[in-house]
């Protein structure tokens, strides 16, 4: 019996011991050794001069940036404003400027800053750096964001546990309703933490809490549509969906080009990196490349859709497996098993 119990405590310290190996990995993995890699500048130039220049930036840097030349001023803002460039040089004898955008990314202003700083003392002139599109003074780092998507998240798979294991005797179709009410709320709470609570937003709320609706319903429906075949360990799955796949590569922190090409593969279409990134473009930069976000997410929801469309149909049959079974009483162990591990897997995922 005391066997059985030690046996019953070591089987449920797996999971934690596998989010410590799996949050370890992805966390110091994206963010404890930012370099750049493949960094898109510009140099502000139609000449000779500054076609050599541009050259001779990129043979410095080796893979670290790609530099182009662009022929204006403000065709360097243009593109900082569409985010294809972190930064634009602007080369002059007295006074050279740097233009970033930093609520795109504070982390790729800085690294941008950190190259051409030295370039302009080479030179022997101060360098002056033009911020085109900043965070707002409540949010002066631009992190606050990821922050937010950490609040969606946890208040999304959490509720995973509950919908999934407590819920586990409805229908798959009272569980969505009820996920769907659930994502409502989460994005709501979204809404009103960036807007009246800490004013990271201060327009276009409404579009906001859209966004926030359509990443938390994601993550429900797919997790609820999980918990079907993967019982209590749907918690370690959405763990590493949601959390350590997904904080690393939102580019909350640290955009692709600062991270090693695996986050920067997964940004391209990760439902993290679909909220950040359409919520900066929402708030700062006049939606441009918000409908491509927008997309992101609803093939999020799509999928967590089609996952509970396949789970429905496999409890549809093994009910009517069960049904066809003889029946040996009014209460089978096997139920009384199932009650408390769903109690167990609650407690585990609040815990988490």
């Amino acid at each position: 019996m005391r066997s059985q119990g030690l046996r019953h405590v070591i089987t449920h310290l797996i999971t934690p011991l596998l989010m410590c190996i799996g949050m370890g990995l992805a966390y110091m993995g994206a963010f404890v050794a930012p370099e750049p890699h493949h960094l898109p500048v510009a140099v502000v130039g139609s000449g000779p001069q500054a076609k050599v220049f541009a050259q001779t930036v990129k043979d410095a840097a080796g893979d670290k940036l790609d530099v182009r030349t662009v022929a204006t001023r403000s065709a360097a803002v243009a593109l900082l404003d569409s985010r294809d460039i972190t930064g634009a040089f602007v080369p002059s004898g007295r006074t050279p400027e740097l233009v970033v955008a930093s609520a795109a990314s504070d982390m790729d202003a800085t690294a941008v800053e950190k190259v051409f700083t030295p370039v302009a003392a080479e030179q022997g002139n101060p360098l002056k750096v033009t911020d085109v599109a900043a965070p707002v003074s409540d949010d002066p780092t631009g992190q606050g964001l990821f922050f937010l998507l950490i609040a969606l998240s946890i208040g999304s798979y959490a509720s995973v546990a509950a919908l999934g294991a407590a819920g586990a005797g409805l229908r798959m179709r009272v569980r969505a309703l009820l996920a769907l009410g659930v994502s409502t709320v989460v994005g709501g709470i979204g809404a009103l933490l960036a807007g009246p609570v800490f004013h990271l937003a201060h327009h276009d709320l409404t579009t906001l809490w859209g966004m926030a609706w359509l990443y938390s319903a994601g993550i429900l429906f797919v997790g609820v549509g999980l918990h079907t075949f993967l019982r209590r360990w749907t918690t370690l799955a959405m763990m590493v969906l949601f959390v350590m796949l997904n904080f690393t590569s939102s580019g909350g922190l640290f955009r692709p080009d600062l991270q090693n090409g695996f986050f920067g593969t997964l940004h391209a279409f990760w439902n993290g990196a679909g909220f950040v990134e359409g919520a900066r473009s929402l708030l700062y930069f006049g939606s441009d490349g918000l409908s491509r976000n927008v997309w992101t997410l609803a093939a999020w929801l799509l999928l967590g859709l089609a996952v509970m469309v396949i789970a429905a149909a496999y409890e549809r049959s093994k009910a009517q497996a069960a049904s066809a079974a003889p029946v040996h009483g009014p209460r089978e162990p096997a139920a009384e098993a199932l009650d408390e591990e769903a109690e167990e897997e609650a407690e585990e995922t609040v815990g988490v």
